[in-house]
């Protein structure tokens, strides 16, 4: 009597591994496209942090925080802490005087690969803009 071995012969072996790449090239680009566009509410959040820090300092001030980049020294009184939470934008305040201003949230590090959306900006009067128009 002859004994069937049982398991795998090496064309089965060689089909799963190429499913498995094909489902990896798929899954992949997706995977960072998610993240990327996941990055983006940190990006949004920092400049609605900094729009309400803004107003409060005019409230108290009569005048908004002047121009800086946010990463490098936050405006005196804003309150603010000095980079994006994990670092994805770099947040810079564009124009401030007594009358309004305007910032921008520019994306840095890994995320500089979402090219789509690589700028949000926002102003005193809520006006929220970003290089593609639905970034926001």
């Amino acid at each position: 009597m002859r004994v069937k071995n049982s398991g795998m012969t090496l064309m089965e072996l060689v089909v799963v591994v190429a499913i498995v790449a094909l489902l990896a090239a798929i899954a992949v680009p997706s995977y960072r496209q998610y993240v990327l566009r996941g990055n983006r509410a940190e990006g949004q959040s920092a400049l609605m942090q900094l729009a309400a820090a803004q107003e409060k300092f005019y409230l108290q001030n009569n005048t908004y925080a002047g121009n800086g980049v946010l990463d490098d020294a936050p405006p005196a009184g804003l309150g603010l802490p000095a980079t994006t939470q994990h670092g994805h934008y770099t947040i810079a305040i564009t124009a401030a005087d007594a009358d309004g201003w305007a910032a921008t949230a520019t994306a840095a590090g890994s995320q500089a690969r979402d090219t789509r959306c690589a700028t949000f900006s926002i102003d005193a009067s809520g006006v929220r803009t970003a290089s593609a128009p639905d970034c926001w």
